[in-house]
């Protein structure tokens, strides 16, 4: 597929180019349409919202509901658990141990170890539509109105409207962040409520602009504090300058018109002290804090020293945190391993948000930069990329709180190469045509047999993710009475194909989930859930293979790989 969009996308160019007065009268008619619809701000903001949820639902016999896989998907989703069942934690289980699992704290209560923003998305889609995947999908479109409405702050509102548009063609239709359950959405709507706050705030000074940005900051706060932090720092000294050159209204005026936004800020303090209080002990312990002490070896910064192996129950979670996320984080530290890490970050941002379809407009890059209309964002992205390299891992989300600030700087690129003569006319109205077939086609694969890669673009993957494991679950839960799953991996298990979580309230389930351990372990295990039938999962079979467990007495100690 990639070879494909690339492929299209230098014919548009190459057409463009030779013919660059080619249909050009249909294309005055629509943008004169879509010019009417976009200088209606508020319409705009909400076309754009209803086509990405509209559009994303329309596809769903094509493209399904995704089914979770990796470790960040389900600790999100026992997060959406707990809060759709009315609690914020989860008492610690009798049987914990059995149940480790990656990216979920046991101790001192049970939950996701992640900030609550991604998790309420997911509570919201179970409690209103019955399924979390509704709240991932309805956080997508929402993303993409506060694209259009951050744009419509930074450019004039046709391109504000087209920006949101390539937005939903990009992110909200085939992502992983609306066909997974990671987030990305959540944090991209905060930044972007910041970013579209702060011209506005500069420009009038409205209580209504500061409640927005406060919120967005509230947002940011409870889904990507880091990421967050390197988005309004730069915002709050541009605050500061302006009301240091004095161009605004008194000082009295601004006082009272930052006390509700001031306030806002205070009473969302108060509350996530109380989360964290309840769920991980202490009002100042954050998300992420327990959890990667207890397991992880490797820091999430480079500057950081790694720590001593901590004490670990199960062998794969051995793999995983001392072997794979260990080596990945000493390799990042190295001189080479550094280069190649940002290279690699680099290309994630290029290709996730525009893909060879929209690379074209960063020829204007050098323009970009002299352009004083955008300066700030051009340097709020270099403070973001330099904080975000100093991170040992990158995932497109975590990029996710500058993504209107990609998007506007985007935008003033193809605003200059429209400027740049008929070619560069022609070939800015060709690109977005070229997004929209690339969505065609990628919405004809599933039917017409086209597999298509996920890396290294992560936008049009086609490979059922996750379908084993949710194949075994929808089979044990058919069955008459509670039922424990115990699951043994092969030694040449994946560490990134975990099958052991569960559901918010263990005792309450219809399956539970279990690792093997050892002899003892497996008798108190067998003891404790003596009313379910117990089953062997090994899922290194192809098809998974499942059977009775047959006695705790040949368990673990006879299969090579286990911890005694």
């Amino acid at each position: 597929m990639l070879i494909i969009e690339t492929g299209v996308t230098a014919i548009a160019i190459t057409f463009a180019c030779a013919w660059p007065r080619a249909a050009a009268p249909w294309f005055s008619v629509i943008e004169r349409w879509l010019g009417r619809l976009a200088a209606c701000p508020r319409l705009a903001v909400f076309t754009v919202g209803l086509a990405g949820l509209l559009i994303r639902l329309s596809i769903l016999p094509l493209v399904g509901i995704p089914q979770p896989f990796i470790h960040d998907e389900f600790s999100f989703l026992l997060a959406g658990d707990t809060f759709a069942s009315g609690r914020l934690t989860n008492p610690t289980h009798p049987m914990w141990q059995h149940m480790e699992s990656f990216h979920i704290t046991w101790l001192p209560t049970y939950m996701s170890m992640y900030f609550p923003a991604q998790g309420l998305i997911l509570a919201a889609g179970k409690v209103v539509a019955g399924n979390p995947w509704y709240g991932v999908c309805a956080s997508a479109a929402l993303m993409c109105a506060a694209i259009c409405w951050m744009l419509q702050g930074w450019l004039p509102a046709s391109w504000a409207f087209l920006g949101g548009m390539l937005a939903v063609l990009r992110l909200a239709l085939f992502s992983y962040w609306v066909n997974g359950y990671y987030g990305g959405a959540a944090a991209a709507i905060g930044g972007s409520l910041v970013l579209g706050a702060l011209p506005r705030i500069r420009h009038s000074a409205r209580i209504r602009d500061g409640l927005v940005m406060a919120f967005g900051i509230v947002i940011l706060a409870n889904s990507r504090a880091w990421e967050g932090m390197l988005l309004c720092v730069p915002v709050t000294i541009a605050l500061f300058r302006w009301l240091a050159r004095g161009s605004h209204p008194p000082a009295r005026v601004i006082a009272r018109r930052a006390a509700g936004p001031a306030a806002l800020l205070g009473v969302a303090a108060v509350l996530m002290g109380y989360y964290n209080d309840r769920v991980f002990g202490n009002p100042m312990t954050l998300p992420y804090q327990v959890n990667r002490a207890t397991y992880a070896s490797a820091p999430v910064f480079l500057w950081e020293t790694p720590r001593p192996e901590p004490t670990y129950r199960h062998p794969v979670m051995r793999e995983f945190y001392s072997k794979a996320e260990l080596g990945d984080f000493r390799y990042a530290r190295t001189v080479g391993g550094f280069l190649s890490r940002t290279m690699q970050k680099a290309g994630i941002v290029l290709f996730f948000f525009l893909g060879p379809a929209l690379f074209a407009p960063l020829l204007m890059a050098p323009r970009v930069v002299r352009d004083g209309r955008m300066r700030f964002l051009v340097v709020t992205g270099c403070v973001f990329a330099a904080g975000l390299s100093l991170n040992a891992w990158l995932s497109a989300h975590y990029v996710a709180p500058l993504v209107g600030g990609i998007y506007a700087l985007l935008m003033l690129a193809m605003l200059h190469l429209r400027a740049a003569g008929p070619r560069g006319l022609a070939i800015v109205r060709f690109l977005p045509l070229v997004c929209l077939l690339l969505a065609g086609v990628r919405i004809a694969a599933m039917p017409l047999g086209i597999s298509i890669d996920r890396w290294p673009t992560m936008w049009y993957g086609t490979e059922p993710l996750g379908l084993p494991r949710a194949s075994v679950a929808a089979r044990l839960e058919r069955l008459p009475g509670k039922q424990l799953a115990i699951v043994r991996y092969a030694a040449n298990h994946s560490v990134f194909d975990d099958w052991v979580y569960n559901s918010a309230d263990v005792d309450g389930a219809k399956v539970v989930w279990a690792r093997e351990m050892d002899r003892r372990r497996a008798a108190e295990l067998l003891k404790y859930f003596s009313d379910r039938t117990a089953w062997l999962i090994e899922p290194d079979f192809s098809p998974p293979k499942i059977s009775f467990y047959e006695s705790a007495a040949r368990g673990c100690e006879t299969k090579a790989g286990c911890l005694h």
